[in-house]
């Protein structure tokens, strides 16, 4: 099983998805890779700058999955806010975030977060490219010798090309959760969908 990462920010409760990916990885042969969102976590609480960035894109309700004063933060500033995510979080989360990989090869498949630069090979990649890229990469039709399966960029339904399969249905705002299911020559989309408190699971051939 691999998890292409973000499994933070935005939702209402990031330190229990690290919780529940950390059991899952203790009964399980699960691999994790690091997303964009895992990396800020790691480097905003050096970077005064980088925190703010954070905050916005999902870092506050990551911050509040952790047990702290409510009123205190509401009334902190940034400064101290930083100072607040650096008491609440525990290390062990840190350390098990940083044990995130950045690429998996498995067959005519690689994994990654965002996507690659096209033209250059996997293990040469940036780990700006593979966390962030965006374009060229989702536009580019050419053969990367491998399909590549990645997350990062939100679509209303998965994405299937020649060259690339994108799963990130964006779970977090439509509660629609994707998963892509690969076996010899076969692959198939498995969906589930979260109404009111219910999850409603289907599978389509991919």
């Amino acid at each position: 099983m691999i998890l292409l990462g973000d499994l933070i920010d935005r939702g209402p409760d990031s330190a229990g998805v690290l919780a529940a990916a950390r059991a899952l990885q203790a009964r399980r042969n699960v691999r994790i890779l690091c997303g964009n969102h895992e990396e800020m976590f790691l480097r905003c609480g050096e970077d005064l700058e980088l925190f703010r960035h954070f905050l916005r894109y999902g870092g506050r309700e990551t911050v509040l999955s952790y047990p702290l004063d409510l009123a205190k933060w509401n009334a902190a500033d940034l400064a101290e806010g930083q100072a607040m995510m650096g008491e609440a979080v525990p290390e062990a989360d840190l350390d098990f975030i940083r044990s995130f990989e950045d690429r998996i090869v498995i067959g005519d498949y690689g994994f990654v977060h965002a996507g690659i630069f096209p033209g250059v090979p996997l293990a040469d990649q940036s780990l700006s490219d593979l966390r962030w890229i965006r374009e060229p990469f989702l536009s580019d039709s050419g053969d990367h010798g491998i399909v590549i399966v990645h997350g990062h960029t939100i679509t209303p339904m998965p994405v299937i090309r020649s060259n690339r399969i994108g799963i990130d249905t964006g779970a977090y705002s439509s509660n629609r959760l994707t998963a892509l299911a690969l076996e010899h020559s076969a692959r198939w989309l498995i969906s589930t969908t979260l109404i009111d408190d219910v999850v409603a699971c289907e599978t389509a051939a991919a």
